[in-house]
């Protein structure tokens, strides 16, 4: 939040009014309990993700009372909002605090961002329920893809300052101001607050549980629910991504991280569908560009660290949607987007730009805490008069806690060492095998029947170099190798860092497998799984394709000691662990116009063997996901485990995860 623009100009005002002043920003955020996120800019994310380090505090216990013995709705909805806000009052002034070195300063605690859903953002900023809780703009215009200032905060806290009045007056002058008549709102006298600037977006229940939601259904009714179930069951597998087997089209209670998983195959599922009856393919391209605009839009959000350039890019993102967007009233699908969700979309670079990236504010974390600070603390209880044994079991746990860490601290001599973020951006990747194979010994036969495509392949040298390639296979032809078996690895792991400075250096795991087929202990079939990787040729950077290619692994072994000796000449590296791969075509220079993905192909020779070569398994950067070109239709012989097999076009997901849309798009 400290890079953002609202911590120093509120930091300017309160210096004007009392010099010396330090500001204490303070997260509220409110989901049946009240949460405040209290953290300074020495509070990195490595700490503040996680709940186990107190982060996050409670503050209080909000009634959830429906006050059903007032009879008239509108009477009971005035009181419910009226006592909310009174739960809500804050202190005004500064307060003596000492920080960890003993030193006393001065510090304003101030209300600097609300995280909440929409029915919480209403709520607090007494706004109607299908406005926008921060600009003014008419029900009927949310969703023209145009955003407005914040509301006029001045005639809306004159507006309030009318309480005491007559009931219709108050009232009239709420309605003017285009709130609901609320009796002192606990914001309306705080110092340097403008809560129609401190509503912050919310990634959660905005974009996954909004817009990802939607767009499923728009284009479930677009293609038909049968065509894009039969795909999902025929996508490929990858750690990072879920198999939905039984399809996307028949879930009931979508969770926000089922949404998520949705969203990194939704684009794939669709991309050369075409649409039913007389709707021209032209439509069809719209549609795709349409889901482009919104992905981008849902992963740009999600960046945490952000520049203008990438600002432009979200704002270019969700101007394609917009741009797009009428295909689906062609279609008969919507006949408006005029709702509050997608509005907000309007606002997200203004309150990035003001409070941070979203990584800030994420409503994810504070439903965890509900774990931590209700239903745990309910639990503990007799269930009679919880709140007040819960609020004394919470203390008393906070108090267990703060005991702990001083005993540690006494017996340890010194403080542990925060993690501190990494001064320059690491690209490679830690890539791992465990430390003993997971087979014995196998033949070179046994590997070519369980482990090679039977389709045929012709081991090949690196091309690094294709000039040499004919002399190096000849050399290669008369190489005695010494041994005639190779004990395997079916797993390689990867420790990816992120791509953008001040991220955890260990943010992504990623694992490829490369195992045949096997019988579990159930007596189940597993299917044979070779997963697709990212290759660096010598030439890969940071952000881009160039200088990568795509490889389906096939085996991982690791030479001996005695073979590297036969094979190396002295003093010659063997690289550690090998990897024999199956190569895919060259990335192209270019993306596709509509859905801005990379196609890849399978690379045969001219005889009809597939390419393939041993290479060192540090060149492997991580593991990528291939979209089937399935057509029209999807071939239904076509099953999640041999798709790589009997598909030779593929695209490449960008949409994988947060480093694969960075550095792949």
């Amino acid at each position: 939040m400290h890079t953002g623009r609202w911590w120093w100009s509120t930091q300017i005002k309160v210096e004007e009014q009392t010099p010396g002043a330090t500001i204490v920003p303070i997260i509220i955020s409110s989901d049946k309990t009240q949460l405040t996120l209290f953290r300074n800019k020495s509070a990195y994310p490595e700490i503040r993700k996680k709940p186990s380090r107190q982060a996050q505090i409670l503050l209080a216990y909000l009634p959830t009372t429906r006050l059903e013995q007032i009879t008239n709705a509108a009477s009971r909805r005035r009181t419910l909002a009226n006592l909310f806000h009174a739960c809500m009052r804050l202190g005004k002034v500064g307060l003596d605090m000492a920080c960890g070195n003993g030193d006393i300063h001065r510090c304003h605690p101030i209300f600097a961002t609300f995280v909440g859903d929409y029915p919480e953002q209403v709520l607090v900023t007494c706004t109607k329920y299908g406005d926008c809780p921060v600009c003014p703009i008419g029900r009927h215009d949310l969703g023209s893809g145009t955003a407005q200032p914040a509301r006029n905060l001045e005639q809306i806290l004159n507006a309030l300052g009318k309480a005491d009045e007559h009931p219709t007056v108050f009232a009239q002058a709420c309605i003017d101001a285009g709130i609901k008549p609320v009796y002192r709102p606990f914001w309306e006298g705080l110092p340097y607050v403008n809560i129609y600037r401190s509503i912050t977006p919310d990634v959660l229940h905005q974009l996954y549980q909004g817009l990802i939601k939607h767009l499923v259904a728009w284009l479930t009714s677009a293609f038909g629910a049968t065509e894009i179930d039969a795909r999902c069951r025929r996508m490929p597998p990858n750690h990072n991504t879920r198999l939905f087997f039984k399809g996307i089209s028949t879930l009931s209670r979508v969770s926000g991280q089922e949404h998520r998983d949705i969203s990194r195959i939704l684009l794939g599922l669709i991309v050369d569908l075409r649409l039913p009856g007389d709707n021209s393919p032209a439509q069809a391209a719209q549609l795709v560009r349409c889901v482009r605009g919104l992905l981008d839009f849902l992963y740009l959000a999600q960046y945490k660290v952000h520049s203008t350039e990438t600002l432009d890019e979200l704002d270019a993102a969700r101007q394609l949607f917009h741009d797009n967007k009428t295909v689906l009233v062609e279609l008969g699908i919507r006949t408006h987007f005029n709702f509050p969700k997608l509005h907000f979309a309007d606002h997200y670079r203004t309150l990035i730009e003001l409070f941070g990236t979203t990584d800030n504010y994420n409503t994810q974390t504070t439903e965890r805490l509900h774990i931590d600070f209700v239903k745990d603390a309910y639990e503990a209880t007799n269930h009679k008069d919880e709140f007040i044994h819960m609020t004394i079991w919470l203390e008393r746990k906070e108090k267990i806690l703060l005991h702990e860490r001083f005993v540690r601290w006494r017996l340890s001599g010194s403080l542990p060492a925060l993690p501190r973020p990494p001064d320059i951006i690491h690209v490679k990747s830690n890539v791992q095998v465990t430390k003993r194979p997971s087979t014995k010994l196998l033949s070179f036969d046994d590997i070519a029947d369980n482990y090679v495509c039977c389709i045929g392949t012709r081991p090949s040298l690196s091309e690094s170099n294709p000039r040499h390639s004919i002399r190096l296979h000849n050399v290669a032809a008369n190489v005695r190798l010494g041994f005639g078996s190779l004990a395997l690895f079916h797993k390689l792991r990867f420790a990816i860092p992120s791509p953008q400075p001040w991220i955890d250096a260990n943010d992504i795991q990623d694992v490829a497998h490369c195992r045949p087929g096997y019988t579990d202990r159930q007596g189940r079939e597993i299917s044979a799984r070779f997963d697709t990787v990212l290759v660096n040729l010598g030439q890969g950077e940071n952000v881009g394709v160039k200088g990568y290619r795509v490889a389906q692994i096939r085996a991982v072994f690791l030479l001996s000691n005695d073979a590297c000796e036969r094979l190396f000449p002295t003093g010659v590296d063997p690289f550690g662990p090998l990897a024999y791969v199956e190569w895919f075509s060259k990335f192209p220079s270019t993306p596709h116009r509509d859905h801005k993905m990379f196609k890849v192909s399978r690379s045969f020779t001219s005889a009809g063997y597939r390419y393939a070569s041993v290479i060192p398994i540090a060149n492997i950067r991580r593991t990528v996901k291939l979209f089937p070109i399935f057509g029209p239709v999807a071939p239904r012989e076509w099953t999640s485990g041999d798709v790589l097999e009997v598909c030779n076009n593929f695209y490449v997901d960008p949409f994988l995860d947060e480093h694969t849309y960075f550095t792949l798009r």
